[in-house]
């Protein structure tokens, strides 16, 4: 049986701005760009408002799905955003 070779796995998804970021980078930016304060007023959960880090950010967003997802889409409008900016 011939195996068919598997292509590089950054081909797999080539336009996916999400690939290959890790959320302790997304995060990172995030604080960076808006701040804690208004990263906590974007998304509203208590690892932004009270006492944050991006170790206890981090610990959170791994175990709830739908505050991941909310980080990730400002993740993706602040990539937009700065990207009409240029």
């Amino acid at each position: 049986m011939n195996a068919t070779p598997q292509p590089p796995v950054a081909s797999c998804q080539p336009r996916n701005p999400l690939h290959g970021v890790t959320l302790e980078a997304m995060v990172t930016a995030l604080q960076a760009h808006y701040g804690w304060p208004g990263l906590a007023q974007r998304v509203a959960v208590r690892c932004f408002s009270h006492e944050p880090s991006v170790a206890s950010s981090l610990k959170f967003l791994r175990k709830t799905p739908w505050a991941r997802d909310k980080v990730e889409g400002l993740y993706l409008f602040m990539l937009r955003e700065q990207r009409r900016s240029q």
